[in-house]
């Protein structure tokens, strides 16, 4: 019995110090990977709409036609759909629908609860030599309710937020508002970088 118990303990010694270098083999590989800085975005009022706008400056030699191809390109890998585009204009519009979540799921916390929405919006691209501005409207949030999805647009939602009638409900726009901006951020760094030919596709150290 006692020869039993010792290698039960060992074995469970050994596992203990596999696990442990597994979490430390997986940290830094993690580590190992670079992050993207998002892009900061800010909500912008005018009288009932709502909406996201930001010029961004692109590098020296990136004319209308590059900047014109390029987010083209970055748009159709994203299978976001084209409404309009004219090059001499220097216009684009698209429009996209997404499935996102308030509280992504992560590994190692199973007791996140999963709180999905979909959002539908449009993304306006007007280019000039060296810059383009951006601007994300026609947003509407689409939330599984009892009865069906709730339809809200963003201006419905920064109402809720600012105006609500409860702490309770303004929490949860700012839940659904804070999870559509990262989303955002993170797709106009992404758009930004693929524009300048700076993001890891096109390193050429290797």
């Amino acid at each position: 019995m006692r020869s039993l118990l010792i290698s039960v303990s060992l074995a469970f010694i050994a596992f203990a110090g596999y696990a442990q270098d597994e979490t430390v083999r997986i940290s830094q590989v993690n580590s190992a990977i670079p992050t993207q800085q998002g892009d900061s975005v800010k909500l912008k009022i005018d009288g009932t709409s709502a909406y996201y706008q930001k010029t961004v400056k692109v590098d020296t030699g990136i004319g209308v036609s590059l900047i014109y191809l390029r987010a083209l390109q970055f748009m159709a890998a994203k299978n976001f759909q084209q409404t309009y585009g004219f090059e001499q204009e220097g216009k684009q519009i698209f429009t996209t629908t997404q499935d996102l979540n308030t509280n992504p799921f992560t590994i190692g916390n199973y007791l996140d609860n999963i709180d999905p929405f979909t959002v539908q919006f449009a993304i306006t691209i007007d280019m000039k030599k060296q810059r383009y501005r951006y601007t994300i409207h026609n947003v509407i949030f689409y939330r599984p309710t009892d009865t069906g999805n709730q339809r809200m647009t963003l201006y419905e939602m920064y109402l809720r937020e600012t105006n609500g009638d409860s702490r309770s409900i303004k929490k949860d726009a700012r839940k659904v508002v804070d999870a559509f901006e990262k989303y955002i951020s993170s797709l106009t760094a992404e758009l930004r970088e693929s524009i300048n030919h700076k993001a890891m596709i096109y390193d050429t150290k290797f």
